[in-house]
């Protein structure tokens, strides 16, 4: 074994060109296949996750399967994740997921439910698994309020359903077994290319936080969304006022962002990962004791900068549309500090990317294998930078696409810093390259990028620029220095969980629920359970239909933008 990993090494030092990069295998021909729209309901009957709430925070993951061949047997398959609903028992998700070129031949959709529990691992509440053998445009399939279909309890939380289990003791009208309500109708045909699945919409994006790893390395956001378009909007209040606009109130936070694309992502855009040495190879496949590690250790990684908890911020976004530029340009925060970002686009247009830097911590949290989460296939990966642009200037390009704009003078640099332009997607202009070791796209796929950004980022003006031209790296190089001169006109303020309300952050809160609590309120989940199955009689007062009834009776849904009704409000109309 040693002899070979040897010889194996030695092969690739000697390549010029080591395995992976641009992949021109062409997409399998297929006949006309349907575009189907799932919708996910709402699930009724779930056990109890949460031991202190008497409740879970439900969430679904829908992966779907087809007979459609694939370029690559390593591609994985289309997935789905639902919003998380707060502490219900009856959770409400009302979300569509339209995919296209879904073969005659029919599907399989595997639903799992999870109870949300960060930082420790999700509980499973059980799955759904739903076969079609055939579908066309005739097929009836169950149309809404949707079909129900039963949990299999056997892969979800032992835990979970043992206190399902005793409280359907005591009370015989309690079942065990909870429902999942799906509706799937066909659309219509698919446009080509038929043997390319993707998702078509609903665009939506997810914002994730994290202020430990934002303090540690001094990245600042803005205080909350509505605070990174005050500064750009011609018409906000400040500026009738004629206050100083530019000073700013920030937080220390780390943001990770993904936002689904309307697709399909273009053919070219074909990258494996690039084996310059045989531990990437290993880490990748998972091969090998070292190989599984790495890979473990890295989806970890994946899930602690992409995490779901109460502070993530959901919405959604109509396709190909100027609120779309907006969005991204949210996320992204304008021109604002000098951001460079790091990003990853899968083969289902989904993007994801964070803010990256020389300095040594961001740039290992921005690595394009933590991105991708370690995916053998992706579509493309690299840089981007965000460019202010004077209305009355157009900056030149080739008609390939690629930058060929003069860096920017002091003059319009001092200009930009005072001028701030309306919140118009019209206004920027957005610089992306194929900067990425991991992947190396190839820089003749850089036009299909620039037409995949445009087609949905309208109003934005899009360039693209290989990693290897000088003058693209002169302008990265100015962008970094621009960075290291931000931050003399900053106000700090307390960094508040996105979707908490103005009284009280999510840490201040969950420490003020210990403390309240007492002693119960240090024990884990384990000990909570064992707790309560040693003393019966408080399973019937705790989580019997009353006590389930008033866990769904708070209106802690999670809503769009991250916002979340307080206990004490009333519910929305």
């Amino acid at each position: 074994m040693k002899t070979k990993l040897k010889d194996q090494k030695e092969k690739l030092k000697t390549k010029a060109k080591p395995p992976g990069g641009f992949d021109s295998t062409p997409i399998p021909d297929a006949p006309p296949g349907y575009t189907v729209k799932f919708t996910f309901h709402r699930a009724e009957n779930l056990p109890t996750g949460d031991i202190s709430t008497g409740a879970s925070d439900p969430f679904l993951t829908a992966t779907l399967s087809t007979s459609l061949p694939k370029r690559h047997k390593e591609e994985t398959d289309l997935c789905y994740r639902t919003r998380t609903i707060r502490r219900s028992l009856e959770p409400e998700w009302e979300e569509e997921w339209i995919v296209a070129n879904v073969p005659a031949s029919g599907f399989r959709l595997k639903c799992r439910l999870y109870d949300e529990d960060w930082p420790d691992h999700n509980d499973r509440l059980g799955n759904v698994t739903i076969y079609e053998n055939s579908i066309s445009e005739n097929w009836q399939g169950f149309a809404p309020p949707g079909r129900a279909f039963s949990v299999k309890k056997r892969m979800g939380s032992k835990r979970a359903y043992a206190l399902k289990a005793a409280t359907s003791a005591f009370h015989k009208s309690v079942s065990m077994t909870a429902k999942l309500y799906i509706s799937a109708v066909v659309v219509g045909k698919s446009d080509p290319p038929h043997g390319q699945i993707y998702t078509v919409g609903p665009t939506y994006y997810f914002k994730h936080f994290s202020p430990m790893i934002g303090r540690m390395m001094g990245i600042k956001v803005n205080k909350d969304e509505a605070a990174d378009t005050q500064a750009h909007d011609i018409d906000s209040t400040a500026e009738k006022d004629g206050r100083n606009s530019e000073k700013s109130t920030k937080k220390y936070d780390f943001q990770a962002n993904e936002i689904q694309l309307a697709g399909p992502v273009p053919p070219k855009l074909y990258h494996r990962y690039v084996e310059f040495r045989p531990i990437i190879g290993l880490l990748f496949q998972s091969a090998g004791f070292r190989g599984h590690i790495l890979n473990k250790a890295l989806h970890h990684q994946h899930d602690r900068i992409y995490n779901f908890d109460k502070s993530t911020e959901w919405g959604t976004f109509k396709p190909c549309s100027e609120e779309a530029s907006l969005q991204f340009l949210k996320m992204a925060h304008f021109d604002e500090g000098a951001r460079l970002f790091t990003y990853i686009i899968t083969l289902d247009g989904l993007m994801r990317f964070t803010e990256t830097g020389k300095e040594f911590g961001i740039d290992l949290l921005s690595k394009h294998t933590m991105h991708s989460d370690a995916q053998i296939y992706i579509a493309c990966s690299g840089e981007f930078l965000i460019r202010k642009l004077k209305k009355s200037k157009h900056l030149g390009r080739t008609d390939s696409g690629h930058s060929s704009a003069h860096l920017p003078s002091q003059e319009s640099e001092a200009a930009s810093k005072h001028e701030a332009p309306p919140a118009k997607p019209q206004y920027y202009q957005l610089v992306i390259d194929n900067d990425s070791g991991t992947y190396r796209p190839d820089k003749s796929v850089l036009p299909d990028l620039r037409e995949f950004m445009a087609r949905n980022f309208p109003g934005l003006d899009v360039v693209t620029a290989a990693c290897d031209d000088p003058e693209h790296e002169k302008l990265k190089e100015t962008q970094r220095n621009r960075k290291k001169k931000e931050g003399q006109n900053v106000r700090m303020v307390l960094n508040r969980s996105p979707s908490a309300s103005s009284f009280s952050s999510s840490a201040i809160s969950d420490l003020d629920d210990m403390e309240a609590a007492g002693e119960a309120g240090r024990k884990s989940k384990k000990e909570r359970a064992w707790e309560i199955l040693e003393e019966p009689r408080r399973i019937k007062g705790e989580f019997g239909p009353r006590a389930a009834s008033d866990a769904n009776a708070g209106p802690s849904t999670s809503q769009p933008n991250g916002i979340q009704a307080s206990n004490s409000a009333p519910a929305a109309a």
